[in-house]
């Protein structure tokens, strides 16, 4: 028999991650000692008492049946009780707010819910994998805003044309964001609602990284007046609590584009395990001296490994939330080649920055989950390098 895969997967690049897996597991397979600063799944363990909470929930025989599709009321509405304390936004935990399987399943979902084949979806390029991908699998076209370090790592949107903002049903951003760990101010989040309006596009905030900051607490898009009229905001509880493996998530704002997104859900999943969920309320009403602990954690890693590049002749920007460094490649050679140079020559594993879009290149991107050890002694193999 002859296996054909549709056109949508024949012409996808491979997921970026999965190709750095295999370079590690090459690597491996050859008795390397790697250092893996590529991907962001946080090494620190999800914090006890929500582990505590997840034993219980398991136990409970109403649990292990099939979960309602927009989640458990008592989950959402700690999500809303979340955003009050958190944000000082109201939201309605009935109609404003949907559980999700990880943030990246309700991205990857909503582009088919609002997406023709044709319709152009406004994608950061770097950016998440995801966003054109999502696009694609619903038959849009991604339109990609370049993330410049010359205007902050914001898109430009006086620089889109006009004839591709007409044609716009979707846009996303990520802020604090990924990979370049840039923070966006509510003057740009006015002007997406101001842009969004005017040409009537649904806005997808990516806030995944809100709550791993430093210096200053990120602002999320939905404290903007006009927001709930525009767009959505999707969250995980994968950074904040350190539940990667969890797989979930959430997403608030506009009800009628939750509504869309929900008839998507309703017909591929059948919801969050619930004891997940129960788990995830405790979780949700964590003291933030538990979170500033972790922030403490990554502030020291990230203070180590950017003085630590530095003195190896890399240039580099502190960051102000999330844990990624995003360093400029100090050769004239690609990314994929100086992070191949790096796992040769040193064993130590980051991200090219072209993996997260063509305005990447130029720049490689490094995790901060790996121990305060290992850090230093990928800083001291890197310095080795002879740049």
């Amino acid at each position: 028999m002859q296996i054909q895969y549709a056109e949508r997967i024949r012409t996808l690049p491979p997921y970026l991650f999965a190709a750095i897996d295999q370079m590690k597991r090459e690597a491996l397979s050859k008795g390397a000692d790697v250092i893996d600063l590529s991907i962001g799944d946080p090494d620190i363990p999800t914090p006890a008492h929500i582990v505590d909470a997840m034993k219980k929930a398991v136990e409970n025989p109403e649990h292990h049946r099939y979960p309602s599709y927009e989640g458990m009321f008592s989950y959402r509405k700690a999500v809303s009780d979340w955003y009050r304390q958190r944000f000082n936004i109201e939201l309605d935990p009935e109609k404003e707010v949907l559980s999700l399987i990880g943030s990246k399943e309700g991205i990857g979902h909503i582009p088919l819910a609002f997406i023709d084949p044709g319709d152009i979806v406004l994608v950061p390029s770097p950016g998440y994998p995801v966003y054109p991908v999502g696009t694609k699998f619903a038959g849009g076209v991604s339109y990609f805003m370049p993330l410049r370090e010359d205007n902050n790592f914001l898109p430009d949107l006086d620089s889109i044309p006009e004839d591709v903002a007409k044609k716009a049903k979707l846009m996303f951003i990520n802020y604090p964001n990924n990979p370049t760990a840039a923070t966006a101010d509510e003057k740009f989040f006015k002007k997406v609602i101001e842009f969004a309006k005017q040409y009537n596009i649904i806005v997808c905030h990516d806030a995944a990284y809100s709550e791993i900051f430093y210096e200053e607490k990120p602002v999320s898009f939905m404290q903007i007046d006009g927001a709930k009229e525009v767009g959505v905001e999707f969250h995980s509880l994968s950074k904040t609590y350190n539940m990667t493996g969890w797989r979930i998530g959430f997403v608030v704002g506009n009800r009628e584009v939750l509504a869309g997104l929900g008839k998507v859900k309703t017909n591929l999943d059948s919801g969050v395990f619930q004891a997940i969920q129960e788990a995830s309320i405790v979780a949700l009403q964590t003291d933030d001296n538990v979170l500033e602990q972790i922030r403490d954690i990554y502030r020291e890693r990230r203070d180590m490994l950017c003085e630590g590049l530095k003195s190896a002749g890399f240039e580099v920007k502190k960051p102000m939330a999330t844990f990624y460094l995003w360093v400029k490649v100090p050769q004239k050679i690609s990314s994929i080649d100086f992070v191949a140079q790096l796992l040769k020559e040193v064993e130590v594993l980051c991200t090219p920055g072209v993996g997260f879009g063509e305005h990447g290149e130029g720049y490689i991107r490094f995790a901060l989950t790996q121990s305060k050890e290992r850090i230093k002694e990928a800083v001291e193999r890197i310095r080795r390098l002879k740049l």
